[in-house]
């Protein structure tokens, strides 16, 4: 889960009422009464197994994911869903190898014969994309702006400079965007060339052996207690595969204090140099400093499985087009201790939402006439790992992705009470926006954009992965306007989620939950994924996307190969 800072002011999302194709299939008795089967009672009981300790934060290769797995696939059998695994099982195996430093690793910084030690995980935290038990990186320090090469905005923060063997000192999130050119890199909206992940790929494409972030909890969207704990325990990534990018011997954060410090060390201030990073004609900048860590580490390889389940299409027309609802249900597990509990359970990141997820598999399960399209229902691992479950979906897909009409991923669902709106995630980039608008109306809730898009939070879940690959996804976070408090309430509970509990061991079932937020999520989502499975048209990424490209291309080959 990605969790967003919201405020107040949200614009209500102004989308077109009406369209070519019409309003969409009519709601049926049987509709209603298969969504009422949607209750609180069903999604809290989901929920307290999925977070029990019994689970264990639910780690990828650990018994407690395997425990969700496992319960989860029971659950698809038990509402009569065909396997949509591999060989005829419910499981698709994810192949990961899982490193976890055996000693801290400190960060040394050397200048004319002098040093200065910044503390793990106080000041800088690492890792490494090499699979080997000791690693040491050495290397001068360049400090890189933003790291991005985009020939599209002619912007390249390289010039050309030789940073091979160097290692790379990085701001997050994008360049801002002069008033001149509003729509730089997206104008608000964060685009992929401002994510964590896209600057390790960049660095490594450079031949550097190291990249190190410098964290600002304003540019990461969340405080360094955040990153402390995601990335001090056991760290995953997808078993290498030939076409793979680059492996970085150095991929760190470090906290902004500390950055400003070494900075200091090099007669920079951090201000200065952001303020220059913003600009085209930024050149890298050597700090005349050396750096130097070393990490010894074990290493594993595990499977850890995404869990699948099919509901046929009843339409001969249709039945060989799918609607893909997602959700992760892996945690972090046991980690670091924080008044006196080490048990990451995620209750509300994600153990909710793959309650979410059965829910809606129960509801649909219940609809005797079915639905026009086949419905696939896929409890996804590793997300926190790096969205790792649904990015060997993408690798590996199971049901053809031209086929594929829509992804409806779940991420958290609120729990504090129903709401008077709801948030669509990465608004304007496809038409199953005017299915949202068009449900959101009829269930008088007002449909909000994404007031926060310079967060990137569309990149931060599950549906990237489908969206990547030209899958047109959809993703929602709860409302704010919660019924029966006062206005700022619903921002008050976000702000104490996100500075109290979000990835840590306090992410548990709390006595103050209303779950009747939960229910009204879930409700919207399930007719949502009805007036898609069993709508005629099909549904494309905006001309403004940057998927769109990349589907038209999916809808070519597979027309090609029809053909043949």
């Amino acid at each position: 889960m990605k969790l967003r800072a919201t405020g107040a002011g949200i614009v209500l999302l102004l989308l077109t009422t009406a369209n070519a194709w019409g309003q969409g299939p009519t709601p049926t008795k049987e509709m209603r009464r298969a969504q009422e089967t949607i209750t609180v009672e069903l999604l809290r009981a989901h929920t307290e197994f999925l977070a029990d300790d019994l689970l264990e934060g639910r780690g990828p290769g650990t018994r407690g994911g395997e425990l969700a797995a496992n319960y989860i696939a029971a659950q698809f059998r038990r509402l009569g869903l065909l396997p949509g695994g591999e060989n005829g099982s419910y499981f698709q195996n994810v192949p990961m190898v899982g490193s976890k430093l055996e000693a801290p690793a400190p960060l040394l910084v050397e200048r004319d014969a002098q040093s200065e030690t910044y503390t793990y995980l106080e000041d800088f935290v690492p890792f490494t994309d090499l699979e080997q038990p000791q690693v040491a990186v050495e290397g001068v320090l360049v400090f890189v702006g933003y790291g991005i090469v985009a020939p599209e905005y002619q912007w390249d923060d390289f010039k050309g400079a030789d940073l091979k063997g160097k290692v790379l000192l990085m701001l997050v999130n994008d360049p801002p965007a002069p008033a001149e050119e509003p729509q730089l890199f997206g104008g608000k909206a964060l685009t992929y060339y401002g994510r964590w992940t896209y600057k390790y790929e960049s660095a490594a494409r450079q031949g550097a052996v190291g990249a190190i972030l410098i964290h600002t909890t304003e540019s990461a969207g969340y405080p360094f207690s955040v990153v402390q704990t995601s990335w001090s325990g056991e760290q995953f990534a997808l078993a290498r595969q030939s076409g793979d990018e680059p492996p970085l011997p150095l991929a760190a954060w470090v906290s902004q204090a500390a950055a400003e410090k070494i900075l200091g060390r090099a007669g920079q201030e951090l201000a200065s140099l952001q303020e220059a990073a913003a600009r085209r004609s930024f050149r890298p900048v050597e700090l005349g400093l050396r750096v130097s860590t070393e990490m010894r580490l074990g290493f594993r390889h595990i499977t850890m499985p995404n869990v699948i389940g099919l509901l046929p299409g009843t339409d001969e027309k249709r039945k060989d087009e799918y609607i893909v609802y997602t959700a992760h249900y892996d945690h972090l597990g046991i980690g670091k201790e924080v008044k006196g509990d080490s048990i990451y359970n995620g209750a509300a990141d994600n153990a909710v939402g793959v309650a979410g997820l059965l829910s809606l598999a129960e509801a649909m399960s219940r609809l005797t006439a079915g639905s026009k399209r086949s419905q696939v229902f896929m409890a996804v691992a590793a997300e926190e790992a790096g969205l790792l479950g649904s990015a060997y979906y993408a690798r590996h897909p199971l049901f053809p992705p031209a086929a594929t009409v829509a992804n409806i991923n779940m991420d958290g669902l609120s729990t504090w009470g129903a709401t008077r709106d709801i948030m669509l995630i990465g608004n304007g980039k496809s038409e199953l926006d005017e299915v949202a608008q068009a449900v959101a109306r009829a269930r008088d809730l007002r449909l909000r954009a994404d007031q926060f898009s310079e967060k990137g939070y569309f990149y931060r879940s599950d549906q990237f992965n489908f969206a990547k690959i030209g899958i047109p996804a959809l993703y929602f976070d709860p409302g704010l306007e919660v019924i029966g408090q006062p206005a700022d309430y619903g921002q008050q509970k976000v702000d104490e989620y996100l500075a109290n509990d979000y990835h840590q061991p306090s992410d548990e079932i709390k006595p103050g939950w209303d779950w009747a937020g939960a229910e009204q999520v879930a409700k919207f989502l399930f007719e949502v994924g009805w007036t898609i499975a069993n709508w005629e048209r099909t549904f494309q990424w905006n001309a403004t996307s940057e998927f769109r490209a990349t589907r038209l291309e999916s809808l070519r080959r597979a027309e090609k190969k029809g053909k043949n």
